[in-house]
Order: C-alpha cells, then structure tokens, then sequence
C-alpha cells in the first residue's frame, strides 16, 4: 500500500494545527509543512490580543459558532497538557447607554444559543463586584473567557509536528499549488518545482490567502483587505486597574468592535484595537508600504463599495490612528480612574479581512475544496481559538469526503464503504 503524502502551506497557528491533525489521525502518512519565514508563527498568530474566546458575538448555527466553542475546550486542554499559560480572566461586555443595553441582550441570547458557560447579565454596582473600576449601564459577563499566547502555542505544535514525523519546509514560500490528474505539484515563489508530489494539500496561507488560492486554480474572491490594528500597552502603575477583559458592545453600524482593554499573558493591560486599512499586507510597523498590495485592493471593486458605506466608520477610526489622546478616552468611558494613564505603542496587529465584490465583509469562515487542495480563504477572529477545532474539521470533514471520493474513483466501490474504510 502506497503511503499518502500531505502538504500544508503556511505556519501559522492554523497551518501547524491542520498539520498535527493529518499526523493524528494519519499516524502512518508523510506530512510536509512549508512556510516562508525562518520560523513559524510570524505573522497574525504572534499579532493578536491572545484571547481565547468563549462564543459570544457568533450567530447560530454558523461554522465559527460552533468551532469556536469547540475550540475553546481543545486549545484549554492543549494547554494544560503541555505546561503552557492558560488564565481564565473572564470578560465584561459594557453598555453605557439604554440603546446599548437592548442590543447586549441580544448577545447574551446569542451566547445561550452557543451554549457559553455561566454567561449573565450585570446592572449597575453589580458590575464592580467584577471589575471595582468599571462603570456601566449594563454588562455581559462571561467569567470563561481566557487569554492566552498564541505564539507560544503555535511553537510547541510546530514540536508536535517533528515529534511525530512530520517534515516543517522554513524560509520556504509557495506561489502555486498544481491540481494534477493524480498529483499536486509545489511550485515555489522562484518558479522552480519542489522534487516530491502530494497527494492532499491544506492551503493555510493567512494574509496571502486568496492570492495563492487564486494561483491554484479557486476562485478570485473574497479578497483579502488589510486592516492593521493598533494596541498600546499601560504603564505599569495603571495596570492593575482593570482585572481582565473589558469590552463595548459592537455597534451595527460600523464594521469592526472597537477599542477595549485585555489583559495579556504576561500580565501586561492593553487597550485596542483601532481599526484602519493598511498599507501593506505585512506592514508592522507602519513605517512602510506596499505598493503591490495597495494596488491591490483600490483596484477592486468591492474595496470602494465597502468604503462609501463606512465613512462614519473611517472617520471615527481615523481620530484614534492620529491622536492618543483619542483612543484613550475611548477606553476611559469605561473605566474613569485611567483618566490620567499613560501608555506606549505596542506591535501591530494585521487583520485578513475577506471581503466580496459588493463590499460586504465575509463573516463566517470559509474553507473550500479545489479538487484536491483544501483553501482556508477567511478565518478572522475568533480563528486562533478556533484553530484546533478547524484543524479537526478540515482532517475530519472536509478532506475525509475528498479521500472517500478518490477511493470510489480507484476502487469503483461507495462513498460509504470508503468512509468506513478510511
């Protein structure tokens, strides 16, 4: 019997985690990573708030309500068992004004659909009982939701992955993946071919997604649209002000949550993020452009129909990006003891954000199959959470029905056999 060999491209938690799973559940394949950095986890994994999230804003039934909280259970049991930090610091979603409080209880049903653990509903001085400093309306409480570091997550799989046999490809980046009739070719960004052929290839390309995907043969849309947030870390004199995670309640009429405060793993408080669009895909710092990726979305047609609806969104975002002074009195309405609170940058965070033709942001995750190459092409946030859950989906689900097919396709026998066979 032949030994069915698997590729997955990109090394972020995403990527690591589909590459554990296929080792998992396929102890005897050969499993190849590839990524283009010199070490895993460079990008989004180790650029984001590091919160394990407990399901509160997701509508039911969809794919990231119900990866997500099955992604909170893996990520926390990943954790204790391999000696990583894992705080339960709990989160306050705050309503300041009555319009508010109507649509927090909406979330709070939308959270006892999903079935979050001991969510409730705060008034008044209740909420200090939580956070002493906080003021409020109203308040969704969700003592489950965690933080934690992703990065360090994303480098003990990547151990994982070597531990069991698996093959991690570094300072290596993939242009294209080549549907063959029984084969998948890699060609590398240099144009050469790489010497092995796959059976199966995961396409976890992050930031690059739809361009690779595109390349491989999938559809051109949704688009990957940058937006960089920006967090600031609190002096530590104002740091032990809030006890864990605070949070607006999203207004419907702009297209991303708002600035917040979390507490990181390394018991540092942020506030963030704001939410602007980026002039480069992998632009950190904020000190550079790029002029590929800028082209890039003013040449779509979905970039200026999502820009003439969101205006009011851009103009609000905008005075956070130009004054710090403004994106702390965001944070201060909530808490205003940190009314005089210093702080300083903190890196960058640059968010995938999908978006179609019509301007409308994607939501929901989307993975998709191209004959035999699987495309994550959209897993925003709560996707770090989600990531063992997508990986289990993908292995489990997604590729299970491919591998099923290309059985009866060699064997002339049913799908139902070959599933049960497999």
């Amino acid at each position: 019997m032949s030994i069915v060999k698997y590729t997955v491209i990109g090394g972020g938690i995403n990527g690591l985690a589909v590459a554990r799973q296929l080792l998992i559940d396929h102890p005897n394949a050969e499993v190849t990573l590839f990524e283009k950095e010199s070490s895993v986890a460079q990008h989004q994994t180790s650029h984001n708030s590091g919160v394990v999230h407990a399901g509160l804003y997701y509508a039911k039934g969809s794919l990231k309500a119900r990866l997500c909280r099955r992604g909170v259970h893996l990520v926390k049991e990943y954790c204790e068992a391999n000696d990583l930090p894992y705080d339960q610091c709990g989160k306050l979603v705050v309503a300041l004004t009555e319009v508010e409080v109507e649509r927090l209880k909406r979330l709070y049903q939308i959270a006892l659909d999903n079935e979050v653990p001991d969510v409730c509903m705060l008034y008044g001085d209740e909420i200090k009982k939580v956070e002493p400093n906080c003021i409020g309306i109203a308040a969704l409480h969700s003592p489950t939701t965690a933080i934690v570091s992703y990065e360090s997550i994303a480098k003990q799989i990547a151990k994982d992955i070597i531990a069991k046999g698996g093959k991690i490809q570094l300072s290596a980046e993939v242009k294209e993946l080549k549907n063959n009739a029984d084969s998948i070719q890699i060609i590398m960004k240099d144009g050469s071919v790489y010497p092995e052929t796959f059976n199966y290839a995961v396409s976890c390309a992050g930031l690059q997604s739809d361009r690779l995907a595109k390349n491989s043969g999938d559809e051109a849309n949704p688009k990957i649209v940058p937006f960089f947030g920006q967090y600031f870390v609190l002096d530590d004199q104002f740091t032990n002000d809030v006890k864990g995670l605070i949070y607006p309640v999203p207004d419907p009429k702009y297209p991303f949550l708002g600035v917040h405060f979390t507490k990181r793993i390394d018991g540092k408080m942020t506030i963030g993020p704001n939410a602007f669009l980026s002039l480069g895909r992998e632009n950190y710092t904020g000190k550079n452009f790029n002029f590929k990726d800028i082209t890039d979305y003013l040449v779509y047609p979905g970039f200026w129909r999502f820009s003439f609806r969101n205006i009011p969104a851009a103009i609000r975002e905008s005075k956070t990006v130009l004054s710090q002074q403004t994106f702390i009195d965001e944070c201060v309405k909530y808490v205003p003891s940190l009314s005089n609170m210093t702080v300083k940058p903190a890196t960058r965070g640059i968010r995938a954000q999908a978006m179609n033709r019509d301007g409308s942001l994607v939501d929901d995750f989307v993975i998709r199959k191209e004959g035999n190459i699987t495309h994550i092409r959209n897993a925003p946030s709560p996707g770090a959470t989600s990531s063992l859950a997508i990986a289990e989906y993908i292995v489990r689900e997604v590729m299970q029905t491919m591998e099923a097919k290309a059985t009866v396709d060699a064997n002339d026998t049913s799908i139902e056999m070959a599933v049960q066979g497999s």
